[in-house]
């Protein structure tokens, strides 16, 4: 039986990082659209599995020190998936921690992700990266 939209966006939260990491590669079209907020440090739209990787989660990999996104709620709009939660984590650069609230939203066709856009409170997130 085919996962749910909700359940395809669930496994790529509520895992060890491998295997979230993983799951959210298995679920991208190879046309993705994925879009961070044009006030957060990688902000921008990234076309495509590798793009998205390269731009977005190598960045918070090697930047930061237990960077996660904490979800509270999901929200199942049939295409659309919404993910609320929390951003947590510390900028090795500064060593400052941070926690900043986001939203994530989802569309998915026949059982990939083909757009992401995030929305976040930005504003925590430079604080934690300024000396």
């Amino acid at each position: 039986m085919a996962s749910s939209n909700l359940e395809i966006v669930r496994a790529t939260y509520e895992g060890s990082s491998e295997d979230n990491g993983r799951n959210l590669l298995a679920a991208l079209a190879p046309d993705a659209e994925w879009t961070e907020a044009a006030g957060f440090p990688y902000a921008g739209t990234f076309v495509g599995p590798q793009a998205i990787v390269e731009n977005v989660f190598k960045r918070l990999g090697s930047e930061w020190e237990g960077y996660r996104a904490a979800v509270d709620s999901y929200y199942d709009a049939g295409d659309n998936v919404i993910a609320q939660g929390f951003y947590h984590g510390k900028y090795l650069a500064t060593g400052k921690a941070f926690t900043a609230s986001f939203a994530h939203v989802y569309t998915l066709k026949a059982g990939k992700i083909v757009k992401f856009v995030q929305i976040v409170d930005s504003a925590k997130v430079w604080e934690a990266m300024r000396p």
